[in-house]
């Protein structure tokens, strides 16, 4: 058979009504797509050839009722074949199937089987059983759905307990995430506490010997400033001591007034203004006085000798 269009002219001149005869064409692969654009071709018949397996698009052929592919060579069909939902007659004799895919449970309008002259597994042959008339070909085609159906159920139930063991596992380790965060909090939880306690006990400690460290020097200042003995005289008051400093700062204070202005009065131009003439009038009296003063002392200390 021709490729291309050539091919597509060809498969259409073979149709026969709803029929497409396809065997003995010594085909080696399936021409899916050229099937696919006869969708009127419900009945194929692709016995006698040299398929060794069929394309995975072959699934995609979901208008066929009637599908013929014995005396091939055939080792597996597709593993999504139960999409062929529409699939009534099947017939797989003489091929090298050894086992069936578990999607040909969804084959539900199947009515029509034969599995003769494969590898069967023991059990899927011993279901398929015979098919040597009508009515052994429809008891196969219930019988080995039943069991497809069933080993698909099992199937299911074992990738449920596959995930229900999948999520167990992951709550267990969730649980010991949380288990192993928690036991990490309550560490950091113990060393803060242990840490802060450290700290307590040293500022206590440091308190302490501050406190101590005062006491000792106030006992220190206390005996520094004890008399040394009874007969030492009471310190005069502190207030009486200020006074007595506050009279003498005021007297030197009225001094040096009286002596500045004596100095103006004698060494600058106001000796002639009345103030001053008073003042160094005055002066000269006091300084005579002090004088008659003098000289009568030398007076009596020269008696007293004689």
């Amino acid at each position: 058979m021709s490729r291309g269009g050539g091919k597509g002219a060809s498969l259409k001149d073979k149709l026969d009504g709803n029929e497409l005869d396809l065997s003995l064409c010594d085909l080696n692969e399936v021409p899916v797509r050229e099937l696919a654009a006869l969708p009127k071709a419900t009945i194929l018949d692709l016995s006698c050839n040299n398929l060794i397996s069929l394309p995975s698009d072959f699934c995609s052929l979901m208008h066929l009722v009637k599908l013929d592919l014995s005396k091939n060579r055939l080792q597996q069909l597709p593993l999504d074949f139960g999409r062929l939902v529409n699939l009534q007659h099947l017939d797989l004799l003489n091929n090298r199937l050894v086992t069936l895919p578990v999607s040909f449970a969804q084959l539900k309008n199947l009515k029509w089987l034969d599995l003769k002259d494969n590898p069967l597994d023991p059990v899927l042959a011993k279901v398929a059983g015979d098919c040597l008339d009508e009515k052994q070909c429809k008891q196969a085609a219930v019988k080995v759905l039943q069991h497809m159906k069933a080993i698909q159920s099992e199937q299911d139930r074992q990738r449920q307990r596959k995930l229900q063991a999948e999520r167990e596992m992951e709550k267990k380790r969730e649980a010991e995430q949380r288990a192993k965060e928690a036991q990490e909090r309550e560490l950091r939880k113990r060393e803060k506490a242990e840490e802060k306690e450290r700290r307590r006990r040293e500022y206590d400690a440091q308190k302490a010997a501050k406190q101590e460290m005062e006491k000792k020097t106030k006992k220190e200042t206390v005996q520094t400033r004890k008399p040394a003995s009874g007969s030492r005289p009471p310190q005069p008051p502190r207030h009486k001591h200020s006074w007595s400093r506050t009279v003498l700062r005021v007297l030197l204070f009225v001094l040096l007034c009286v002596v500045c202005t004596l100095a103006a009065c004698k060494l600058t131009e106001l000796q002639r203004q009345p103030l001053c003439v008073s003042v160094n009038t005055l002066y000269e009296d006091v300084l005579a006085a002090l004088q008659n003063h003098k000289t009568l002392q030398n007076m009596l200390q020269q008696n007293s000798q004689q």
